[in-house]
């Protein structure tokens, strides 16, 4: 965080002060700002949250322990360390945030950049941050801090030489986006794509769509939408964005995508290969990420760099240098002998047909698909619809051995086993033990093993124990 003093942060979150001795208002704090007292650094803010499962309030001490200079308390607690105390901690970071990056905008040259989208969000950030990371000090978020909590504590890492901030917004309720972006008044809003992730949150797909062009509603004269022009839900958010003043850059693998597109697309196991053309020039990539769907992921961070004034020779060959998109999103896991794909930190139903797909055009014909397979979560009303969809999928595409771990999974294997997979192609576990137990046994040489699950499915743990087993 930027250097303020205890005053500054103290009216910046309209909080009320209680000093520890030695401290004054003009006592000045600049380090990090976490709401995990096991990450406090040495003159760094702990934020003391109410959790479903235990209290922020409870740690300040072990906060002050590891270096805390200042603590954000919605009460006071008894512990030797100055506190601020706010009504609401999440709503005091959302004003520090607020107030950091307009400080360091009004006094450099920081570009802002949101990115938001049913799918690709967190692998489209990282991308965009490689390639920006070449440029000049980048800040974005740790994994996928892109809520309410995790966004605001991103924007607090901003320094005074910070060149660029990448944001992540995702939300599951209309509203929430805008409050985000509108925390850092965004250049650049990109948005990937309006699909039926979270969807039973938003109320449908339409709802969806109204909640995620938020983020273009964000811009302001000046700015620049950076559109999927191969979905149709997103290409209509360019009006909207011409209603702000900003402009709009197109990007995708169809003819409408005008300014950054993809061309010659070739899927291996080893990584994707394609022609890339921006603004006219056109030079090969070849990017190691596994999965066609990243082509798009890719477009978007070239369109949002070039748009920032990155070269696309200098954009290709940064991405190029990346090997994975974070850990537990199509992480290559295992042997030559038996290759594991854990895509288990979200799904939804395009991400689980996208990885599917994926399984399918990267399995040669003398090797076996696998798809271990358990709940998308957020579906609500449509939940029981789609885990049909991909049940039905894993059996069109083919493949091979179909693996559903969780009740709450159980209509894929229903699906599938109605679909034709009757002969031991599709079976059902409860737990993920007893999957992985069946698995010891069952994979084979030449295996090549999708594990797919929304976070809270568990799958991702699974993933591991596989790779580690057959690396």
């Amino acid at each position: 965080m930027i250097a303020l003093n205890i005053a500054q942060i103290a009216h910046a979150v309209s909080g009320d002060v209680h000093l520890e001795d030695g401290d004054t208002l003009d006592t000045v704090v600049s380090g990090a700002v976490d709401t995990d007292s096991r990450l406090i650094e040495p003159g760094g803010v702990f934020v003391a949250k109410p959790g479903e499962e235990t209290d922020g309030h409870l740690f300040v001490d072990a906060a002050v322990e590891r270096g805390a200079a200042l603590a954000l308390v919605e009460r006071r607690v008894a512990a030797s360390v100055s506190q601020i105390v706010v009504p609401d901690v999440v709503e005091a970071i959302a004003a520090l945030a607020r107030e950091v990056v307009t400080r360091v905008k009004d006094a450099g040259d920081l570009r802002v950049v949101g990115i938001t989208g049913s799918n690709g969000k967190t692998t489209t950030k990282n991308l965009l941050a490689r390639i920006l990371e070449g440029e000049g000090e980048t800040v974005s978020p740790k994994a996928s801090f892109n809520n309410e909590v995790g966004a605001p504590l991103t924007m607090l890492r901003v320094t005074d030489s910070t060149t660029y901030l990448v944001s992540e917004f995702g939300a599951s309720a209309p509203g929430e986006i805008a409050r985000l972006a509108g925390l850092v008044d965004p250049d650049v809003g990109v948005v990937l794509m309006v699909g039926m992730a979270h969807a039973g949150g938003f109320g449908g797909i339409e709802a969806t769509f109204h909640a995620k062009s938020e983020l273009v509603r964000a811009l302001g004269a000046g700015g620049v939408a950076v559109l999927n022009a191969d979905d149709a839900r997103v290409a209509a958010m360019a009006p909207i964005a011409a209603e702000q003043g900003a402009s709009v850059r197109w990007f995708g693998r169809g003819p409408a995508a005008t300014d950054v597109r993809a061309d010659d697309v070739v899927v291996t196991a080893s990584g994707t290969s394609f022609t890339v053309t921006a603004d006219g020039v056109s030079l090969p990539l070849r990017l190691r990420v596994l999965g066609e769907h990243h082509v798009m992921n890719a477009l978007a961070a070239i369109a949002a760099a070039t748009t920032l004034g990155v070269s696309l020779a200098d954009a290709v060959s940064r991405l190029e240098t990346v090997e994975i998109a974070e850990r537990w999103r199509m992480q290559p896991l295992g042997s030559e002998r038996v290759r594991i794909i854990n895509d288990a930190y979200n799904a939804s139903p395009d991400s689980m047909a996208a990885a599917l797909r994926t399984l399918a055009q990267i399995t040669g014909p003398d090797e076996r698909t696998v798809a271990v397979l358990g709940a998308m979560s957020e579906l609500g009303e449509y939940a029981e619809e789609e885990h049909d969809r991909v049940g039905l999928l894993a059996v069109r595409l083919g493949i091979q051995r179909i693996v559903i771990v969780g009740d709450a999974a159980r209509r894929m294997y229903l699906e599938a086993v109605a679909q034709g997979s009757w002969d031991n192609e599709a079976v059902f576990f409860s737990t993920a033990d007893e999957a992985f137990d069946y698995l010891q046994g069952e994979l084979r040489d030449g295996d090549r093993v999708l594990v797919k699950s929304s976070n809270s499915a568990g799958l991702r743990f699974l993933g591991d124990r596989l790779g580690e087993s057959f690396s």
